[in-house]
């Protein structure tokens, strides 16, 4: 077994390893400015500690990065990284550039187990959480090739089940929210899950005022568990009750991700249903055409279907966005990101 990664631990925790050496707490403070604000990759740079404490540190602790394999730059200017981690598990990140924001979609886990009937993610199956360091890994390096090192959004959309991997990913959160950390608003770090209800519950009582996404992909019991095999666990109608609870807990909206699959999701039938099963709930729905993943043989629909869709939404009282997909050239977009691809 290697030294842990200084980045596994949380401002508090690094508190308590600087008082174990006989060094004043305010030095943890240091120590991660330097990791988050400053993005050291050695302790040897961090200048205004103590030789004594940057020896101690490069003794006890490890400060590793993730290696790029390779990159792809879609035409829309998306940018996807393919990482390999130490025991050579790769990810895939995706840096999505627009006027106003830089966000990064980043992976949570090294494959997944939850096995979604349109997303390249599961076709490998799960083979293990990331480590927080590892979460973070994938920002900083994102964080230090983007000019001005400015990202506005964090979004855990990559691959993997975030809330499978809970309390490294509130970890991250914290790091990222902290004003000593990344110091990003928690309103602009978006969790993506499938919808893990007692994790679900969990997060409704963490205080933090961050944006859900459900993945909710059917309108219907057995729409959603063709689609989404852990709807046979987390049934749909109860999904929708945990969500309904979230927002009475937090008071904060929910985002329902929708695929628009020609001839099975993105049906009248299915708008109707849909929105008899959003009715009077504080939330949006986001349209997702459908990107092509080989292994699957669905359709998106036309545009043409997607407008209607969305209008019969608004017509039942249910505001819906289309989401239009970024970086589908590389296979970067919604569905299409894989933990062991080479491009």
């Amino acid at each position: 077994m290697g030294l842990q990664d200084i980045r596994n631990l949380s401002l508090e925790e690094l508190v308590q390893y600087v008082r174990s050496v006989d060094e004043n707490p305010y030095r943890a403070t240091q120590v991660f400015e330097w990791l988050y604000k400053r993005g050291a990759g050695r302790f040897e740079a961090m200048e205004n500690l103590p030789l004594g404490l940057r020896e101690r540190l490069k003794k006890n602790w490890a400060l590793s990065n993730p290696v790029v394999v390779s990159q792809a730059v879609s035409h829309d200017g998306t940018i996807k990284f393919l990482f390999e981690l130490n025991d050579k598990e790769r990810v895939e990140t995706v840096l999505i550039p627009a006027a106003s924001r830089k966000t990064v979609c980043v992976s949570t886990q090294a494959g997944c187990k939850f096995g979604c009937r349109f997303c390249a993610s599961g076709i490998g199956g799960w083979r293990r959480d990331l480590s927080c360091a590892e979460i973070l890994g994938q920002i900083l390096h994102v964080k230090n090739i983007t000019p001005g090192g400015l990202l506005s959004h964090i979004v855990f959309m990559g691959t993997g089940e975030p809330l499978d991997n809970y309390d490294n990913l509130l970890k991250v959160i914290r790091i990222l929210n902290a004003p000593q950390g990344l110091h990003i608003a928690a309103r602009r770090i978006t969790i993506s899950t499938c919808g893990l209800i007692p994790k679900i519950k969990q997060l409704a009582q963490e205080g933090l005022q961050l944006e859900l996404a459900i993945s909710l992909h059917g309108s219907n019991q057995e729409t959603r568990t063709v689609l989404m095999p852990v709807n046979k666990k987390y049934p749909l109608d109860d999904l929708v009750r945990a969500c309904r609870d979230y927002i009475r807990a937090t008071k904060r909206q929910i985002t329902f991700e929708y695929i628009l699959i020609k001839d099975l999701t993105c049906t009248p039938r299915a708008a109707a249903e849909l929105g008899q099963l959003l009715k009077g709930m504080l939330c949006k729905v986001n349209l997702i055409p459908y990107n092509k993943v080989e292994e699957f043989l669905y359709e998106p629909p036309s545009r043409r279907d997607i407008m209607t869709f969305q209008e019969r939404l608004k017509a039942l009282g249910v505001h819906a966005t289309v989401r239009m997909p970024r970086g589908r050239d590389v296979a970067a977009a919604c569905g299409q990101l894989r933990h062991s691809a080479s491009f």
